[in-house]
Formats: C-alpha cells, structure tokens, sequence
C-alpha cells in the first residue's frame, strides 16, 4: 500500500523524529515542508491525512550535549523540541502528531514491541566489539572509516572503540525476506538511486545489530534487564507507532495500530536510510506488523555549491530565513528549484531572483493587470461566458484542459519541481497570450465579447495555476483566490472534496458567469537582494 493508492481514503505520512541535539536545520525543514505538501495536496483530494513529525530525544549524544550545556537530559530536550514547533508554525506546516521519545506513552509502547520482538527469539545477549560514532548513534564497519577512525558524515569527531555487552537484534535472520520484499515492491525504496544503494549494502550479507547500551542512563531500561537501555534507534523507529494514538487512549499496540497503519510513507533524508529499509522492515517483520507503503530518501542540500557545516561556517539557518522572507518563499524555492530526490543547492542571489521572477512577475503581474482589465472592461466581474464559451482550440484551454491531471501524477510521485514548471508553463503562456490578443485594443474596436473571452481565459488559467500551487504556496494562493470572489482557505484542515470538489477546481473552466471579483493588490511584493557589507 502506498501514498498514491487513490482507492485509500486515509494516509499517514511521517518525516524522521528529528534528533534534539541541536536546534533545526535548513535539511530538516526541507523534509518537513515536502511531507506538509504532501499531506496539503492529499487533503485537496478529500484525504483523511494525519502527518506525523516529532523528536527523537534519547542517547549518548544528548546526554552529552546537555551536561555541555550545563542542563538536565529532559530540559535540554523540552528546549529544543520547542524550536522545532516553533519553527514549523513560521513555515505554515500543520503536523497532526507531534510525538516526543521521552513521553511515558510512548514508553509503554516500546516496552510492548519489544516483548513481542523478544518473544519470537530474536533478541539475544552478545558481545559487542567495534568503532561507535556518537554522533551517528551507530558503529561503523572498520571499512566505513576515514583515516584515523572517523566517521565519514562527521569527519571531525574520532569514532570510539566500545567492546561490551549488549543485547542484539537477528538482521541477519530476515535478509532473505528483506531481498524478497525489495523484489516484489520495487516502489518500497525511492528514488531508484537509494533503492540501489540498499540492494547494494543488503547483498554483502546482514549483520545483527546491538539495541542495548550499558553504562547509559538516558533512555528506557530494557524490560528484560533494567542494567541495560534500550538503543535510540530502536526507541525512535517505534516512535512512528506511539504517534498514531489519539491522545485520549490507552498506549496498546492494539490501539496505536487500529486506525492509521500501515505508515503511507515515510520521508527522510537519505543519510538515515538503512535505519528505515533495512532495520525497520525487519523490526516490524519480527514483531508480525504490515510493512510502510514506501520510504523516500531525499538529497542533501549545499550552500553556493558547497557542503553545510559548522565547521566550514556556512549554516543556513531557516529561522533567519523565514523572517526576513516568508513561509511560501522559502516553501517554494526549496520545492521548485531542486529536484526532490537529488542533491540540491542553496544560493541567495538565485533564491531572490526565482522568486522575483515566477512571483512577483510571471504570476503577480499577471493577476494584477487581469483583474485591473476587468474592473475597467467588464463591470469588475467575471462576463457572461463560462469554461464552455471558450473555443477547443484556445492555447489555454488546451494547456490548462490537462494540467489538472498532469500536476496530479506530479504531486504523487514527490515530483514537485516538474508539478511546479508545469503549472508556471500555464503562467507564461497567459502573459504571452494577454500581449498577443492585446484586450485594450479589441475593447476600442468595439469587440466586448472577444475582450470578455481573453480575459475570461486568462483569469481562469491564473485560477487554476493558484489551486494547485496551494500545497506549495497556501498563503498566496489564499489571496488569489480571494481577489477571484472564492471563500476557500487552503491553510484549513478540513477542506474536503465534499465541501470544494477537487475534480472541480483541478479542472480549467470552474469560473462562473457574473462572479463578482476582489480588489486588485499584490500577491508577492518583490524582494531586493541584500547590500553588501563593505569592510
């Protein structure tokens, strides 16, 4: 089962409970917009959607981090999970769930999972040698390493050398069955590149892993023997589970799995891929649970070409961003300029520049001098002419005719840059149409209903361009809509087919005779790029 099952009703779609060590990044609000874009466009079609989103607030790491800090383990989580839900508010994101891993609830879960997973045998006390990334939460195979036992991904910091007891999970058991699931739902690992990428690590043999820590207190005990905590990832992984309880009932395995699973998708980054199609599978696996429809592991992101790193002094930090910009800039920069799936990059200068150019001009103008034309041409109304009045053969009709279903198979396969240029190929073909037809002319040589056509084209298309820019950009397509005389709020929850068909407004031609049209103002006011600061 996956997000684009349409025979589906419901869909649950989670980013990765992000690790609270420190304050959010521009990666994870990248991942977070991309699952809240999903999540808007599946509730356009009539979906019951619950996104998930969370914190992963256990291990080694933040142990550390807080003592650095001078702080308990759970007051440096409080504060760092609230700059997360702050920051999702300033993107306009609405999560349903917000799950916490130091949430008693979710303990009681994890407690349950793991009984399960013991009671199938396929947890067992062992021996634990090997290089420990703290960072990564993860040991790192000898060949994995840089030179002087470094951890690729954070080549900074000295891997440690652990040799101690642990408790560990038999990967090893379900390799066959992990290779059959690859083979038989070659849509589970997205984009092909990852679904390679684990073909690849799972062929060289599985490894068990450790999911127990001694000498660590921060995180819950293992239920068969209190001397030992359970891993972080064990713990976070479960946390997709916790998040599908209502708040008002009892944390049961039962109860977590009634409504909402199996996981439509799950979005992450694809540094955290083996935890989500290797590990997490065979989790669920051993504990008898129906697997996620899909995981999508997206790129990384640079800055002006570069890798972002404190080190390196170049962070891009999406608090900043937000504020001296907005939701729906950042929202639609970071979708329609890099190609969900691949690497992708960040440049000021190009940030400023695409937005002034599909925003303010391409889509902004455009609305500005239609509506302006039908104030002074047509009464400030929508004429007497319907989608049906316009000729088969006009170049928007045509364009728009198929948009609807083309920016649909988009949006499904996470293609949001292609969703995007589509729509914007709408956008410029109505200013090239608008100089051609040349209205004002037409309305000089007395030619009123061929006046009313164009324009009735025109703002239909721009219509059409604003609905299905909503997942993106709900905040502008808000006030389009609202310029057009529709009451439609694209930031409410409960927007429904019942309530705005979607075969309706995702078709050209919904614009109804003698509506009565808003007032003219600006959608997108253009930015100026920052000065220089001269030394």
């Amino acid at each position: 089962m996956s997000v684009n099952d349409t025979s589906k009703s419901t869909s649950a779609i989670t980013t990765p409970l992000y690790y609270v060590n420190d304050v959010p990044h521009i990666g994870s609000a990248y991942t977070t917009i991309a699952a809240d874009v999903v999540a808007r466009f599946e509730r356009l079609r009539g979906k019951s959607v619950l996104l998930i989103t969370g914190t992963d607030e256990h291990g080694q790491k933040i142990q550390r981090t807080a003592e650095t800090n001078g702080l308990a383990p759970q007051a440096h989580c409080d504060k760092i999970a609230d700059t997360f839900n702050t920051l999702w508010q300033k993107l306009n994101i609405k999560p349903d769930r917000f799950i916490r891993t130091t949430n008693s609830r979710h303990q009681a879960i994890v407690k349950e999972f793991f009984q399960r997973v013991w009671e199938k045998g396929d947890i067992y006390l062992g021996q634990q040698k090997g290089w420990y990334c703290v960072a990564c939460e993860e040991f790192k195979e000898e060949r994995d390493l840089l030179e002087g036992h470094r951890c690729p991904l954070h080549p900074n910091k000295e891997a440690e050398w652990r040799d101690e007891q642990n408790y560990f999970f038999r990967l090893s058991k379900y390799q066959s069955q992990l290779e059959e699931l690859y083979q038989k739902q070659p849509d589970f690992i997205q984009p092909e590149s990852r679904r390679n990428e684990v073909l690849n690590f799972v062929s060289q043999g599985l490894q068990d892993f450790s999911i127990s820590r001694v000498n660590l207190d921060w995180g819950f005990p293992v239920p068969v023997d209190p001397s030992h905590t359970i891993y972080v990832w064990f713990d976070a992984l479960v946390g997709y589970i916790t998040a599908l309880l209502d708040p008002d009932m009892e944390p049961t395995l039962e109860n977590a799995l009634s409504k909402w699973w199996p996981i439509n998708m799950h979005l992450i980054g694809k540094d955290i891929l083996r935890f989500h199609t290797v590990y997490w599978p065979a989790m669920l696996m051993s504990a008898g649970l129906p697997l996620p429809g899909r995981v999508f592991g997206h790129g990384f992101l640079t800055k002006d070409g570069r890798k972002i790193s404190k080190t390196l002094g170049n962070t891009v930090d999406p608090v900043d961003l937000v504020n001296r910009y907005s939701a729906d800039a950042i929202r639609y920069y970071f979708l329609k300029e890099i190609e969900f799936g691949q690497d992708g990059d960040f440049n000021e200068t190009r940030f400023i520049n695409t937005l002034n150019a599909d925003l303010a001009n391409d889509l902004g103008n455009l609305l500005n001098r239609t509506l302006n034309m039908f104030k002074k041409y047509c009464n400030n109304e929508v004429p007497n002419c319907s989608g049906e009045d316009i000729p088969a053969d006009n170049q928007l009709k045509a364009i728009g005719s198929v948009l609807g279903d083309k920016v649909t198979q988009a949006y499904e396969s996470l293609a949001f840059s292609q969703a995007s240029e589509a729509i914007f190929t709408l956008i410029r073909a109505c200013n090239k149409f608008i100089d051609e037809q040349a209205p004002w002319k037409l309305y000089k040589q007395g030619q009123q209903q061929a006046v009313e056509q164009v324009l009735y084209a025109v703002l239909e298309s721009v219509r059409l361009a604003a609905y299905l820019l909503s997942p993106i950009i709900p905040n502008i397509s808000n006030d389009i809509y609202q310029q057009l005389g529709f009451s439609i709020d694209f930031n409410n929850k409960s927007l429904t087919d019942v309530t705005e068909p979607f075969v309706t407004h995702s078709a050209w031609g919904t614009l109804t005779p003698r509506q009565k049209l808003g007032e003219a103002k600006p959608v997108f006011a253009r930015l100026e790029q920052p000065q220089a600061v001269s030394s």
